[in-house]
């Protein structure tokens, strides 16, 4: 006899008691990413205005208020080492021109930024950003919020931003205030100087780690201190771009004269600049870091030296794990026997020398555990950096007149932040030695970083899975988790793009490059990293010279849906809308969908990556008449919900307590039947039955994508129980009306014994309020 048991739990949401409210004419401007919310957002304002049009009211009301930004960020796969897009990436542009047609038509205040002009992030700080906003004869500081986590970027510049779902932010352009508790704000003090080998990347990690460990979510931090006076633009945009995988909310660098040169440098307008260098200085806003009395008061200070920095990458599966580049050999192999996790692969230990041999093109290679197989200098953390990416350029050049290759079966490619760095690489005359080692130009924009690193050669996934080999991937971007840059690469680290190439070359991460050569060449002499390695004072010499201003340009009523787009759908979201207020209702009675633990993030939930062959998307597309070679990624096909769904919690390295290893499935309770979870939440809503997740720490940290939430929706499931939130996610599950339940203080599914195999009565109020205790009936 199963009798029920009361549970209580607090209800979440962005609205507490202690309220902080951002004064919505404050919001400067709204900026969105076309490929990977923005396509999701523009078909929601289209959907949006049919559903007002069926309630009889007048669709144009349904228009951004503010200023918004969309840029048409496309993502890219490369196929070959080579400069080139596959077919399915042209075919989803060739879909998606209609609706980027009809958006910059059809909305006021609306700006789009077309494809090739670069990521979002990097087109924000080179061109959108403002600094200062002019409105009407009145001055204010310029502000974002962005629909990407590291919109943060631009905190860089001194334009306090941060990422929210996709949800949040259409509801900030039709004119919802954001609201959030008053964080509290750690002061970051720099002191010193970078050594001379140290990059921008090696600060930004060392940093990431740190204040992964001081606790920063939910914070900002502002950095401070004459460290600061040090770094350029560039560099503290790549230490803000990573703030998300620091935790906290904003990363601000307050503007100074530094910041005031970089408007110069890139071409921002003369008389502009001067008015927002005389606004800054008459409020007080205008920093010497310098000077001591002008640091302000913060919550808590915390400080690094930047003298003490080394090189270091950060893996293999998380990018607050540093590693330093002295100690990755050592810290590689011990990963190999460790215990499955963070930093384990649990590898047995005669078989952590095991090597497999395989031809590629007529040639026979060898590959063994910590073989590189993907080398990507990839947007949006460091590819915005002149000093790396020219770094990166030098070394290729010093690397290729001493003789040095890259095998040919390593996936390597090079995708910019915009057009600009293009410019600059050629014109300094390193390109053409970055294509000799395989870093072409693929495009401008998210890549590997985003699991859009391409397939690999059938006989490298051969030789992998054969030996059940740890392969890497080495890529200068800013996430590396489980499963996300490519399902054959289980270990993958964040690096400097001149590490990047490093690694390409050695071919492997067991290396000291302390100790042994890069490689050998063909007069037989050895060749060390030393060797190679670019001075500080060349890198800036050919900064100075050649880095120079860059420019952008642009692209117009319901929206005409096309029914046989793959990419395109009007989605269910306002299905059943009225113009009654509905209050929420008691869920009755439901099912456990997904059982998990700690640390599951956005990655995990939400669609990323190619559409495994095997899978409900798949299926779905195979019936729509596509073959495998159109399938094209989930990124690209965000504007279709029939996709998304069935490709939510796809992730292969899903870990879900039902189920006895990895991957993307869940039992389905009434029959027994071990299911895809798109087939089992199928199951479930034919049978009427409602469902929650059950989840530990950190749900939902990572990437702010808003499918992580309108999935989850689609999929039927009506709440989440866990013991915390990342709070871009809870934001966006909040939007989809997904309650986000948090045990109380001290207990959690253990404490309580809960297995997931019961079903749960949430009892909603009718005065549900944030921060209410509510009770579960189980």
């Amino acid at each position: 006899i199963l009798l029920p048991v009361w549970l209580q739990v607090s209800v979440l949401s962005l609205r507490t008691s202690a309220e902080f409210v951002l004064p919505f004419f404050l919001l400067s401007h709204c900026l969105i990413i076309f490929y990977y919310s923005g396509v999701p957002a523009v078909v929601d304002f289209a959907a949006m205005r049919d559903a007002v049009k069926k309630l009889g009211g007048d669709p144009e009301n349904i228009n951004p208020i503010c200023p918004a930004d969309l840029v048409i960020d496309h993502s890219i796969q490369p196929i070959l080492n080579v400069l080139q897009a596959d077919k399915g990436s042209l075919d989803s542009q060739l879909n998606l021109r209609p609706l980027q047609w009809w958006g910059s038509q059809a909305f006021k205040n609306m700006r789009i930024i077309p494809p090739g002009s670069g990521i979002i992030h990097q087109v924000n700080l080179e061109y959108l950003a403002r600094v200062v906003m002019d409105q009407d004869g009145y001055y204010y500081p310029d502000s974002v919020v962005g629909t990407d986590s590291h919109t943060t970027m631009v905190d860089g510049l001194g334009v306090l931003g941060w990422g929210v779902g996709g949800i949040e932010a259409e509801a900030v352009m039709l004119g919802q205030p954001i609201s959030m508790v008053l964080p509290e704000v750690v002061g970051y003090k720099l002191l010193g100087n970078p050594q001379p080998l140290v990059t921008s990347t090696d600060i930004v990690l060392t940093i990431t780690k740190h204040l992964r460990q001081v606790g920063v979510v939910g914070k900002f931090v502002e950095f401070f201190g004459p460290g600061v006076a040090q770094l350029s633009i560039a560099d503290r945009a790549t230490i803000a771009n990573m703030c998300p995988e620091y935790g906290a909310t904003a990363a601000y660098f307050p503007v100074d004269d530094i910041s005031i040169g970089y408007l110069v440098q890139t071409g921002r307008d003369k008389e502009k600049i001067l008015c927002t260098k005389k606004y800054l200085e008459a409020v007080g806003m205008l920093r010497d870091f310098k000077n001591s009395s002008q640091d302000p008061d913060f919550t808590q200070v915390v400080e690094l030296d930047l003298h003490t920095v080394v090189p270091c990458c950060s893996g293999p599966k998380r990018p607050q794990d540093k590693v330093a580049v002295s100690d990755m050999k050592k810290d590689f192999e011990t990963c190999l026997g460790a215990k499955q996790g963070f930093k384990g692969f649990q590898i047995a230990p005669d078989r952590h020398n095991s090597v497999i041999k395989f031809n590629f093109e007529g040639c026979d290679f060898e590959l063994a555990h910590g073989s590189v197989v993907i080398a990507a200098i990839t947007s949006c953390t460091n590819t915005s950096n002149p000093s790396v990416m020219l770094g990166a350029g030098l070394l290729a050049k010093k690397a290729v007149e001493a003789g040095l290759t890259v095998k040919p079966y390593i996936k390597t490619s090079l995708s910019p932040g915009s057009g600009v760095v293009t410019y600059y690489l050629r014109e300094s005359g390193v390109m053409s030695y970055l294509s000799q080692l395989g870093f072409d130009v693929v495009g401008y924009g998210c890549m590997t970083c985003i699991g859009n690193s391409g397939p690999l050669p059938d006989s490298v996934v051969e030789a992998i899975v054969q030996g059940d080999l740890v392969a890497v991937g080495v890529l200068s971007g800013n996430r590396n988790f489980e499963g996300r840059v490519h399902p054959n690469t289980r270990a993958n680290y964040l690096a400097s793009p001149p590490l990047v190439i490093a690694y390409a070359i050695a071919g492997t991460v067991r290396i000291d490059f302390e100790e042994e050569p890069l490689g050998i060449n063909a007069s037989g002499k050895k060749i060390f990293l030393k060797d190679i390695w670019p001075t500080r004072n060349e890198i800036q010499a050919v900064e100075r010279q050649f880095v120079i201003p860059g420019m952008w340009f642009h692209l117009y009523a319901l929206y005409t849906w096309n029914p046989k787009s793959t990419y395109i759908k009007s989605p269910p979201f306002f299905d059943g809308l009225t113009l009654a207020l509905q209050t929420p209702k008691t869920i009755e009675d439901a099912y456990v969908l997904l059982n998990f633990g700690d640390s599951v993030t956005t990655d995990h939930i939400s669609p990323a990556g190619n559409i495994a062959r095997n899978s409900p998307a798949a299926r779905y597309l195979t019936s729509r008449g596509l073959t495998p070679r159109e399938f094209n990624s989930y990124g690209s096909r965000r504007g279709n919900d029939a996709v998304m769904a069935r490709g939510t919690f796809a992730n292969i390295r899903l870990v879900n307590k039902f189920i006895d290893k990895q991957g993307p499935q869940t039992v389905h309770f009434p029959s027994g039947e071990t299911l895809d979870v798109f087939d089992a939440a199928e199951r479930y809503k034919q049978a009427g039955h409602p469902l929650i997740v059950l989840a530990g720490k950190e749900y939902g940290a990572g990437s702010s994508r808003d499918w992580a939430a309108k999935g989850p929706f689609l999929l039927g499931v009506k709440a989440v129980l866990a013991e915390s939130y990342e709070r871009i996610h809870r934001s966006n599950l909040v939007g989809m009306g997904v309650i986000p339940l948090q045990y109380l203080p001290g207990e959690d599914a253990r404490t309580l014994g809960l297995t997931g195999r019961e079903r749960y009565t949430i009892i909603i109020p009718e005065n549900l309020k944030p921060q209410m205790n509510i009770q579960i009936k189980v």
